[in-house]
């Protein structure tokens, strides 16, 4: 895979530490790779010292974020951070990602065409606040996506993938998981994408909105696409901007319950002056104008198939199983949690694409079958999630020969979930309801007694080795909003010496207060990886007085929709549980919304939207609220960084490991060009042999 910005400074950094590149030598790259000179003192004073580990739990790092006013003093916090504290090898991996988020703000401040100065005149710069928004420089293949793809119509035969989480549904706007979405994706596409040089990638969209175009207004408050003429959805039918405003009204509407409707609620109107024109009005001042009918949530739906199976038919709605899209290939035969195969779709924009004559996508089994299947054995071409322990994935690949492991930067945050509701008791028909308090994680001295007895280090080391660094942040991506104030540290004894003062003593071998015993569910999905990593936080807690029995669940259940299914991550009846999802954005606004109180997961909304651990926080909701509207990028920056302090400091969630998502390739596939911010299937149309 080419470089990515978020992977040089890494690599150069390892090179670096590795004694394969000396100080000199390290300089001259950095600079000519466009680095500024307080970046690259960033990474230098990461090789003299590293920060300490230690969990800050109070909210004054929270409010320093808060108060920063620009973004250098993130970067000489940071930099400051990593020169001043003791070496030690535990926490190298922490250095470097520092470091490197250092030299990342530093190199996309020194880059970027936006500055806070352009909040003067309220306009989004650069086609959007902070830079983003520009279109790609890069090569485009002729129906959408990275180029350069393909030179002639079919010839390559099957393009076989397997995923060991089996697809359930092929309704973007109704998927549970990223299993869904990578399928859809293969019929659906989106107005434009972002590529792995967090740049816009047009798909159906013929041009990207920007200030200069005319496309996005200076006030913030509107962007007109213009939208590529005479394309067709797979059944012949013309696609037009009228579908863009349909799929507006879809994921908006109340009883659809669409999975993505957090990133539409925003907006005031959708209209279409013309077959080839959209206009998106904003309900306010939105320097994110690129996050809505692009990316992942982005999948433009087709009017006339889905207008009569809005609301509550849209669960039974027939296009859930066979969708008409405008992508290269169309869904031929479906079995949900099985296989699905695709055919060339015969309306394919590009009359020299695809390449491949069919995809046959095949679900369920595991990572490590799945590795196996295209590292070793070559009987699959692409291989998806592969979290096995990293021993055994490198003797896969020594031994095959078959394939090559792709390290998808921003796969996700494997973070654990605490819930603040009661999981045990019952009110109308569900437990874990948002008013019942948990008996004793609503504590805070308990959730913060929690992040003492999380070993990340083991747990990165041995369970993901180069997939995963240990992290107390849950935005680490892009590098520029990470937020250089919170620490971890593991500490058996300071968690115990916390319960003792907070009065949960010992009562035998666990631990109780007021008659209530500590004794935690702790789930996650069906996997050897998260077995382990559920184990080893297992000892700490039981060594600490603090019972816990471990559930694993079969992935196609815990990742599903089902209303009806109990054990879904979304119901949360448990007290903990654990998953990986990621920011899918450079602008990470809808990420961190998803934890606000409006989007509370419960009986009334089907247990559909986002907050399953039921955390309401009122500075955080504000936080967002401000974020969505503000066109000072360094400003934004700081609200960012804050929100992500929040989570963490008020322990709603603990994260774990930083993933770089493994995934296989055979060696014969070109032109995946694997980004950061879409799925696996984004350029599909694109790939070559």
């Amino acid at each position: 895979m080419d470089s990515t910005p978020q992977r040089e400074p890494r690599d150069l950094m390892r090179q670096l530490m590795a004694d394969q590149l000396d100080r000199r030598g390290f300089i001259r790259r950095a600079l000519a790779l466009g680095f500024s000179a307080s970046a690259v003192a960033g990474f230098l004073a990461a090789c003299g010292g590293t920060p300490t580990a230690t969990t800050t739990t109070s909210s004054s790092s929270s409010s320093a974020a808060a108060a920063t006013s620009s973004s250098s003093s993130t970067s000489a916090a940071a930099s400051s951070s990593a020169a001043g504290a003791a070496s030690s090898s535990s926490t190298t991996k922490a250095a470097t990602s520092s470091a490197a988020s250092s030299a990342a703000s530093s190199s996309a401040a020194t880059s970027s065409a936006a500055s806070s100065s352009a909040a003067a005149s309220a306009s989004p710069t650069g086609g959007g606040g902070g830079g983003l928004g520009a279109k790609t420089d890069k090569q485009l293949g002729a129906g959408g996506g990275l180029g350069p793809g393909p030179t002639k119509r079919g010839g390559g035969g099957p393009v076989k993938l397997l995923w060991w989480q089996a697809p359930t549904i092929a309704n973007p706007h109704q998927a549970q998981g990223t299993k869904d979405f990578d399928l859809s994706r293969i019929t659906y596409e989106p107005l434009a994408s972002f590529g792995p040089d967090d740049k816009l990638v047009p798909f159906l969209a013929a041009e990207i909105p920007s200030v200069d175009n005319g496309g996005v207004a200076k006030d913030g408050k509107s962007a007109t696409w213009k939208l590529k003429s005479g394309v067709k959805w797979s059944d012949g039918q013309p696609f037009t901007a009228k579908d863009v405003v349909f799929t507006w009204k879809y994921t908006t509407d109340k009883d659809t319950a669409a999975v993505t409707q957090g990133v539409y609620k925003g907006i005031a109107n959708v209209e279409a002056p013309d077959d080839t024109t959209v206009k998106i009005t904003f309900s306010e001042v939105t320097p994110g104008w690129y996050s809505v009918f692009v990316g992942t949530n982005g999948m433009i739906l087709p009017e006339h198939v889905f207008k009569d199976q809005m609301g509550t038919n849209t669960k039974n709605s027939p296009a859930n199983l066979k969708p008409v899209g405008t992508g290269p290939y169309r869904l031929t035969d479906f079995k949900p949690g099985d296989t699905a195969t695709f055919e060339i779709n015969p309306n394919w924009r590009d009359a020299n694409g695809p390449f491949f004559d069919s995809v046959e996508m095949k679900g369920g089994g595991d990572a490590t079958s799945a590795a196996r299947a295209v590292l070793q054995t070559g009987d699959y071409n692409v291989a998806w999630n592969l979290q096995i322990e990293p021993a055994i994935i490198n003797q896969m690949q020594q031994s095959g020969g078959k394939g090559k492991l792709e390290l998808t930067p921003n796969w996700g945050i494997e973070r654990i979930a605490v819930n603040f509701s009661d999981p045990n008791k019952e009110v109308n028909g569900q437990r874990s309801e948002k008013n019942t308090p948990h008996p004793f994680q609503s504590d805070p001295k308990v959730r913060e007694a929690y992040t003492y007895l999380c070993d990340r280090k083991t747990i990165a080391e041995t369970l993901y080795g180069p997939a995963g660094q240990p992290t107390s942040n849950m935005l680490t991506n892009p590098k520029p909003l990470a937020s250089p104030n919170t620490k971890w540290s593991f500490d058996i004894d300071k968690a115990k010496q916390i319960l003792d003062d907070a009065g949960y003593k010992l009562n035998g071998q666990y631990r109780a207060k007021g008659g209530v015993q500590l004794k935690v569910l702790f789930q996650t999905s069906t996997n050897t990886v998260r077995q382990k990593h559920q184990q080893i936080v297992k000892d700490a807690f039981e060594k600490a007085g603090i019972q816990m029995e471990l559930k694993s669940i079969d992935a196609g259940v815990y990742f599903s929709s089902d209303a009806g299914n109990p054990d879904t991550l979304s119901h949360f009846y448990a007290d903990l549980e654990m998953y990986t999802n990621s920011n899918d954005s450079p602008d990470p606004w809808n990420y961190f919304e998803s934890w606000t109180t409006d989007e509370i997961a419960q009986k009334e909304n089907s247990w559909n939207l986002s907050n399953p651990n039921r955390w309401s926080n009122k500075e955080y909701d504000d936080t967002v609220k401000a974020a969505k509207t503000e066109l000072d990028s360094a400003k934004r920056t700081q609200q960012f960084i804050h929100l992500n302090d929040l989570l963490v400091n008020d322990v709603a969630v603990i994260p774990q490991v930083d993933r770089l998502g493994p995934q296989a390739f055979s060696k014969e596939i070109n032109g995946a060009n694997v980004t950061a911010w879409d799925l696996t299937t984004w350029n599909i149309a694109n790939w070559v042999k």
